[in-house]
């Protein structure tokens, strides 16, 4: 959509999950301005941490918004400090007849539905208080009663809208049913305070879950009665897991913040979340930039997108490749570049870069290359051992003839020892790295202190059976 303007409107009710990521990710590369908006109305499940923890998820993600909250938290972004405004529009469906009090019990709305469930009949308000005199209103309102505010919903009217990834949509208002803009405790419903800021706050397109696909003509019937402009709707397939159900902790999801902690990297995170129910016509590791050119509203698919987590390790591995020295260095755990010799930190990054794909397997090699830990489990050690003493002998002298000469030392092990393919390689590599696979052997024999190397040797040749 040309210059649209889009929104992304979380509730901060606990860290970001990969389903919210990506609408936040789909709705910043669809739009030309990018709007942050809180909701947090919901009071006894907001925190402020979770706000904080939201900006910080975001700005890792490389989403930088162009309208919502900055250092000084403005209000406007915040839907907990709108009161007065959705107050106006309160009153003015009030005060044209199209809002009403409902003094109706969730008891008594919980019989009613079971009721209509169990005719067949979809459920909905039956209007028991959509026409309570002012007297009944005072009087129930005396009672202590506190009633909802219900929007008086036309029942002739079908709502009609062109969805960007569904095409034509069309509801019959009369199956709605009159709902609740205001809760009884004065907080204003989802349909109500969403549809109104993103109104008066411009935005044009809205992309969210196919699940809020019901919601959208209740709050076009709201904007019509309150005279607002509507933005267009995208509803995007939901993401579901490798069981097909809905994306969850049971089967996979993590939030962000999980992600964050593992040690992915963002632009990992972001070209696996492009393509969960989009379609790209690249398998390169994209930049933010050329995701955002490349992406199309119509390349959006219909079915549930599947979340592998696979899928997310190959662009993982792609971002650790990509990666630069400096940030490589920066990604690595402090521990890590404690114990890594300055002299051999570009070679060590080499290393990371070819066999790593998180910062704990990085950590794990810095400790076999550069401490004397050297953690070996029985079968790799039984074919270091299998070599048999004369081959880590002739090792030794190769190693102390060659020096760091890595293919001279090659040489002088095979004309020695006549060892050759597997024989040769793996026993060397159990010996010196307590591994059957990683880098290069030649790597590691440039990354090993020519003392420690010795060591290792040694241990083979003198205790070999």
């Amino acid at each position: 959509m040309t210059h649209a303007k889009t929104r992304f409107a979380p509730s901060p009710t606990g860290f970001m999950h990969l389903g919210n990521a990506r609408t936040a990710l789909f709705s910043a590369l669809s739009g030309d301005r990018f709007l942050l908006r809180i909701e947090d109305t919901d009071a006894q499940r907001s925190r402020a941490e979770f706000v904080q923890e939201l900006l910080a998820d975001l700005r890792w993600m490389g989403l930088a918004w162009d309208e919502g909250p900055a250092g000084a938290e403005p209000d406007d972004y915040f839907q907990s400090r709108r009161g007065a405004v959705y107050a106006r529009y309160y009153k003015e469906l009030e005060s044209s007849g199209l809002a009403y009090p409902c003094f109706c019990s969730a008891a008594e709305l919980e019989v009613t539905r079971k009721v209509q469930l169990s005719s067949g009949q979809p459920p909905r308000y039956s209007g028991r208080c959509a026409h309570l005199s002012v007297e009944e209103v005072e009087r129930k309102r005396a009672e202590g009663l506190q009633p909802t505010l219900r929007f008086r919903v036309p029942r002739e009217q079908a709502v009609e809208f062109e969805d960007a990834v569904r095409g034509p949509q069309k509801f019959q208002a009369g199956d709605i049913g009159d709902f609740i803009i205001r809760r009884a405790d004065g907080t204003p419903a989802f349909f109500f305070c969403n549809a109104i800021d993103d109104a008066l706050m411009g935005v044009t397109l809205v992309l969210r879950g196919e699940d809020h696909l019901a919601n959208t003509p209740r709050q076009l019937l709201l904007l019509e009665a309150l005279g607002l402009a509507a933005p267009a709707y995208a509803h995007i397939s939901l993401i579901v897991g490798d069981d097909g159900a809905p994306l969850s902790k049971r089967n996979g999801s993590r939030s962000i913040n999980q992600l964050r902690e593992e040690g992915y990297f963002s632009e990992a995170v972001n070209n696996m979340l492009a393509r969960v129910g989009h379609h790209y016509d690249s398998d390169d590791l994209l930049s933010h930039e050329d995701l955002k050119a490349r992406f199309d509203l119509s390349h959006l698919g219909k079915s549930p997108s599947r979340f592998d987590i696979t899928h997310l390790n190959h662009w993982q591995e792609l971002a650790v490749r990509a990666a630069d020295e400096d940030t490589l260095w920066a990604w690595l755990r402090e521990e890590t570049r404690a114990i890594t010799p300055a002299p051999s930190r570009s070679l060590f990054l080499e290393i990371v870069r070819s066999n790593c794909m998180f910062p704990a397997q990085a950590d794990e090699w810095a400790r076999i290359l550069f401490t004397d830990e050297l953690p070996m489990e029985p079968e790799t050690e039984a074919i270091a051992r299998q070599a048999g003493e004369s081959f880590f002998l002739a090792a030794l002298d190769a190693a102390a003839s060659a020096g760091p000469a890595f293919a001279h030392f090659m040489d002088q092990l095979k004309s020695g020892t006549g060892a050759k393919g597997k024989q040769l390689f793996m026993p060397l590599r159990a010996a010196l790295s307590g591994r059957l696979d990683g880098p290069e052997i030649g790597k590691l024999y440039a990354a090993l202190d020519p003392t420690r190397l010795r060591r290792r040797l040694a241990e083979y040749a003198g205790e070999a059976q």
